[in-house]
């Protein structure tokens, strides 16, 4: 029952969650990553001392993959105006990314294997892909909102 009750207030808090506002984002996602360590430590059952030593591990884990997210991530407003070189170098670049995306990863694995049962790491594994799913679902589903509430 108490998980039930977490969950909900966990995805009710989602549903709070603007993305209007670029002078909110900060606030935004910080509210994010609450909603994210509370599932987190709710559905992996994170004790004190366990939770003590998996979220340093876990968030300089999101750090990396942030920074390599905003490598990847380059604003082409139109890809007809580079040439066939610096799609090259794009190319280069995306592939040096995934790379390194899999070397964080096995990274992450390896020092959870040091405090975590491989059974945990596979369940944050999909807990992470859940939240994700989840979030992209509150997302959408307060933009329909917004945009039937904006069409009356």
């Amino acid at each position: 029952m108490k998980k039930l009750i977490l969950i909900l207030s966990v995805f009710l808090g989602l549903s709070q969650v603007s993305f209007a506002q670029d002078s909110d984002r900060k606030e935004q996602w910080e509210r994010i990553k609450a909603l994210k360590v509370a599932y987190f430590t709710q559905e992996l059952k994170l004790g004190d001392k366990l939770a003590e030593k998996f979220w340093p591990i876990y968030n300089e884990y999101e750090k990396q993959r942030h920074d390599l997210h905003e490598r990847e991530h380059v604003d082409l407003d139109n890809i007809e105006c580079i040439n066939e070189d610096e799609a090259n170098k794009l190319l280069s670049e995306f592939l040096s990314v995934e790379n390194e995306e899999y070397k964080v990863k096995k990274q992450l694995f390896k020092e959870l294997k040091e405090i975590m049962t491989a059974k945990d790491i596979i369940k944050l594994y999909k807990l992470e892909d859940e939240f994700h799913k989840k979030l992209i679902k509150e997302y959408r589903s307060k933009k329909d909102r917004n945009d039937s509430n904006s069409n009356e």
